[in-house]
């Protein structure tokens, strides 16, 4: 027996609008438009268009194929229209059963405008409304980051990752896979956390680019790194650097960690990482250093910008931080930002060489962080010996 969404959909795309975006059969004129958005690199990277495409394969796409799908049913495809020009391409291709995929394209100067996540607001809903369907599954290649975090804004649950799942001109790939229920809210399900650009004292948080790659696997494969952290991937390479990458975007999209590069504002060079993660759990600190800037103070001054973010706009009340008990240049960092002993497990952790050590734990709240943060104000505002003074913590030695 065919589902309801066989017997009940149109034979034609309808016009479907918010004011904003418009949903709308192809056009002739949008031919320019498409052959634009399917000859850009990131569509090139991340869809199975054509390669070389030409103005043919967009006439063949959107003025024959689409609506011969519409009128068999297999497919519902619309143009996406902004500010009257073709912006993109969206459908709903039908898998029985009241399932349908999702899959979505735009054309590269809407990208970062919204414009798609309206469109696809309509899409879904008139799929539910009017196809009757119950299920519609979202997928796309693993690392096509922007295409998960437009699904995650709709509402959909990734469930997994399918292995070499996915074909992409004579390949078959792996493939991120989630759903979205008629039931289901229409807005994201988990938390997705920012990492944004934070200044002080010469020192800048920022997010990764690939063009850190070289300086990641320096550092997570620098000797005294891979000493104290034997959780890195030993000898690391160029894959490796970029699977730290992907890790660090995972990580942001699943509400566990925010984590930043560490750079000199005057450069902008990789000097080290600094993180809070577990954020769902115990928000825990943590670094490491590139070895051109060990003695130089910077991991002190980067990790006091990360405490301050994770009290001041995160609105955190503790954070734990925890190190192997002979790592002493790891601990003097937390000592240096105030962080206060909360005891030692016996035989927590190992080394990278596999020797078992203990593990010290230390915790900070954000009463004693405000507290210290307007001490060392009075002390650099007054003109008293400040040798007196406690040491601020970006003025402590380090690794």
């Amino acid at each position: 027996m065919n589902h309801p969404a066989r017997m009940t959909a149109p034979l034609a795309a309808p016009t479907l609008a918010d004011g904003d975006v418009t949903l709308r059969a192809h056009r002739a004129e949008d031919v320019p438009r498409m052959v634009e958005q399917c000859r850009d690199p990131v569509s090139i990277a991340w869809t199975t268009v054509p390669v070389p495409y030409a103005e043919s394969n967009a006439e063949e796409f959107g003025l024959r194929q689409v609506p011969g799908w519409w009128a068999e049913g297999k497919e519902w495809g619309f143009a996406v229209e902004l500010e009257g020009r073709y912006a993109g391409t969206i459908s709903l291709r039908n898998e029985g059963a009241g399932r349908a995929e999702i899959a979505y394209g735009s054309h590269p100067d809407v990208r970062g405008t919204g414009a798609m996540l309206r469109a696809l607001r309509l899409l879904v809903d008139w799929g539910f409304a009017e196809l009757d369907l119950e299920t519609i599954v979202w997928q796309a290649f693993t690392g096509n980051w922007p295409s998960r975090k437009l699904a995650w804004r709709l509402g959909f649950t990734v469930e997994g990752t399918l292995r070499r799942y996915l074909p992409q001109r004579g390949i078959r790939r792996d493939a991120w896979i989630g759903t979205l229920l008629k039931d289901d809210p229409r807005e994201p399900r988990s938390t997705w956390l920012d990492n944004p650009v934070v200044e002080g004292d010469g020192v800048r948080l920022r997010p990764f680019t690939t063009d850190d790659v070289p300086r990641v696997v320096e550092g997570i494969g620098d000797q005294q790194t891979q000493y104290w952290l034997a959780f890195l991937p030993r000898d690391p390479g160029e894959p490796q650097g970029h699977a730290y990458l992907e890790q660090v975007t995972e990580r942001l999209a699943t509400g566990h960690t925010v984590t930043w590069v560490v750079a000199d504002t005057a450069d902008d060079r990789l000097l080290g990482v600094v993180g809070l993660y577990r954020m769902a759990d115990e928000p825990e600190l943590g670094y490491w250093t590139h070895p051109d800037a060990r003695g130089s103070g910077i991991t002190t001054k980067a990790a006091a910008l990360a405490v301050g973010h994770a009290f001041g706009e995160l609105g955190l009340t503790r954070l734990a931080a925890y190190a192997s008990v002979p790592n002493l240049a790891s601990q003097r960092v937390l000592a240096n930002l105030g962080f206060r002993p909360t005891g030692v497990q016996r035989g927590e952790a190992r080394t990278g060489a596999g020797e078992v050590v203990d593990l010290a734990g230390y915790d900070l709240l954000a009463s004693e962080w405000t507290a210290g943060v307007r001490s060392r104000e009075n002390a650099t505002a007054s003109t008293a010996n400040p040798a007196s003074d406690s040491p601020a913590p970006t003025t402590s030695g380090e690794r």
